[in-house]
């Protein structure tokens, strides 16, 4: 569930963002709907990946320090609060918005960047010899269930409001052509980021400390008797 949600927080930001242009950059009277400017659109697509490398650094060095479970717990509430900030991003103008979603989903690829190494070293430290291959396969396939789940969820999203609210063609009446609701989609489907991630913080905590993070780094080899 964590590289679920990490691929699902990472890449769902690219089904957006021509919704964001439309929203925010279309100009009146314009012959064609608005797109985010190439410069804006490169910062909202890809500073979470720089958080990332951020946070697996930061993480990485922390686990090591205050174990793989206590770090994978902040790392998780990071998330979750940061998926839930992104779909609540305000400002006055366009740029305004453009730059709150940024630094939340900076700091949403931080948390991301640390649960990233830390799922695959808490499944190889519980893993067997036998099933260690098998098991970090698995872990790593789900990143894909997660960019299929977001495309999933904005086709249900998009299609629901397109139900909800009728609206005409841009060429034929540009004014009412985006329906104020429109705001509502992206922003539920970033949030929604936050629910696998809430979904697993009852097990996490409740997952023991590896066996091999106790002997190797806490020095308590009781554990692997």
């Amino acid at each position: 569930m964590g590289f679920f949600t990490d691929a699902y927080d990472l890449f769902c930001i690219s089904l957006v963002t021509k919704l964001l242009g439309r929203i925010y950059y279309t100009k009146p009277g314009a012959p064609k709907p608005g797109t985010l400017p190439p410069n804006v659109a490169a910062a909202v697509n890809g500073v979470a990946l720089c958080g990332t490398l951020a946070g697996q650094l930061f993480f990485g060095w922390l686990g090591d320090k205050m174990g793989r479970k206590k770090v994978y717990g902040i790392t998780l509430i990071l998330m979750v609060l940061c998926s839930l900030a992104s779909g609540l991003s305000f400002g006055s103008s366009a740029n305004g918005a453009m730059t709150t979603l940024c630094f939340f989903r900076f700091w949403l690829g931080f948390g991301i960047g640390g649960d990233y190494p830390l799922s695959a070293t808490i499944m190889s430290e519980y893993a067997n010899k036998k099933t260690r291959g098998a098991f970090i396969a698995a872990v790593f396939a789900m990143q894909g269930f997660g960019i299929l789940a977001g495309g999933i969820v904005a086709l249900v999203v998009s299609a629901a409001f397109d139900h909800a609210f009728k609206t005409p063609a841009y060429h034929e009446n540009p004014a009412a052509s985006l329906a104020p609701q429109a705001d509502y989609i992206w922003r539920i489907i970033l949030m929604f980021g936050a629910v696998p991630a809430g979904l697993t913080f009852y097990w996490r905590m409740k997952m023991p400390e590896t066996a091999r993070y106790t002997a190797l780094v806490a020095k308590n080899a009781k554990l692997l008797n």
